[in-house]
């Protein structure tokens, strides 16, 4: 790849990334190019010859958190791990990825990102569906495997399995932090492990 594209595909993950920090900082309200700009350390100016409006840059945000969500469910299976160890890993990094970005939950349930930006709306769905279907196939795996109850519906299966997640997220973010996520999320684990675990 020719060095200034991967210059520009670096910078602007940087831009994303700073965006999103922003977002979970002072809200949606409080994202603006210049201000992106200045937290990259660059003029405002700058910004502009990769994002030409906050609406592209916004778009790049979703890319990122995408991009996180499926890199997390390759890194909790990069080590040949059995199906439910991989969904152990996964359901923490899960966690810790909302922990760590907490611009994540306030893009991903406000309404207000998706106002007038009806492929937008489109485009998170097709975000969390991918996201499932990767869930699904390793408990499809799973239960090939002998691991995980083979009666099972595996959508449905992936489905509880972002359901033990996000409502804590939610909490979470009501209380400014005051939900310890991954505590719940081990909790929920041990009863989640139990109850899809073939006998």
């Amino acid at each position: 790849m020719p060095r200034e594209k991967l210059d520009t595909a670096v910078r602007q993950e940087q831009f994303a990334e700073a965006a999103l920090n922003i977002v979970g900082a002072y809200g949606l309200r409080g994202l603006s190019l210049a201000r992106v700009a200045h937290r990259v350390g660059l003029v405002p100016s700058a910004i502009y010859r990769h994002f030409s409006s906050k609406d592209e840059l916004l778009d790049a945000v979703l890319d990122l958190i995408r991009g996180r969500l499926m890199g997390n469910v390759t890194e909790a299976c990069a080590e040949n791990v059995d199906a439910l160890e991989c969904l152990r890993r996964l359901m923490m990094r899960h966690a810790r990825l909302i922990r760590e970005n907490e611009g994540i939950p306030r893009i991903i349930f406000s309404e207000e990102i998706f106002v007038a930006h009806p492929g937008r709306k489109a485009a998170v769905y097709e975000m969390v569906k991918g996201y499932l279907k990767r869930v699904g196939e390793i408990v499809q795996r799973g239960q090939e495997d002998g691991q995980i109850r083979p009666e099972l519906d595996p959508s449905t299966v992936s489905l509880m399995f972002l359901g033990m997640i996000q409502p804590a997220a939610i909490l979470w973010r009501l209380s400014d932090g005051g939900i310890d996520i991954t505590k719940h999320v081990e909790k929920a684990w041990q009863i989640f492990s139990e109850a899809i675990r073939a006998r």
